[in-house]
């Protein structure tokens, strides 16, 4: 079950990298361990798990139960708050320019938090697909 979400998370960091790169011509390594971005790293992450839950232990296992509505609760949140305070930092990050403040770029708010409902989606199923393939 390990296995399986830990390469969910990376395959979905990869193609999110990539993706990036194609988008804005510039690869940009942070893309590889940041957050926010298509495909939802957290979502193929926790979806991956609770399907190998689902897969070894069976649909009514507390192991199954216990992943899904993490699942669920991750998944809720990435859409949620996370993507409402990636949008206040970039309005801020916007407005501190506008009024000509010097913020060194270290010193900038992070924007890439949540994800869109696409996001999430694609990530879960990708996540899912990554828990069907593994042995």
């Amino acid at each position: 079950m390990l296995l399986s979400a830990v390469l969910a998370w990376l395959t979905a960091q990869i193609v999110k990298t990539i993706l990036y790169a194609a988008v804005n011509h510039t690869l940009d390594w942070q893309r590889l361990f940041g957050d926010g971005g298509m495909p939802s790293g957290h979502s193929a992450t926790v979806t991956a798990l609770a399907v190998s839950a689902a897969l070894v232990y069976g649909l009514g296992s507390a192991a199954f139960a216990v992943s899904a509505i993490l699942a669920i609760v991750v998944m809720h949140d990435a859409m949620g708050v996370r993507l409402e305070a990636g949008k206040h930092a970039r309005a801020i990050n916007e407005l501190m320019e506008l009024l000509g403040s010097s913020v060194a770029p270290e010193e900038k708010l992070q924007e890439f938090l949540g994800h869109t409902p696409m996001q999430v989606v694609l990530g879960a199923l990708l996540g899912a697909a990554v828990a069907f393939v593994m042995p």
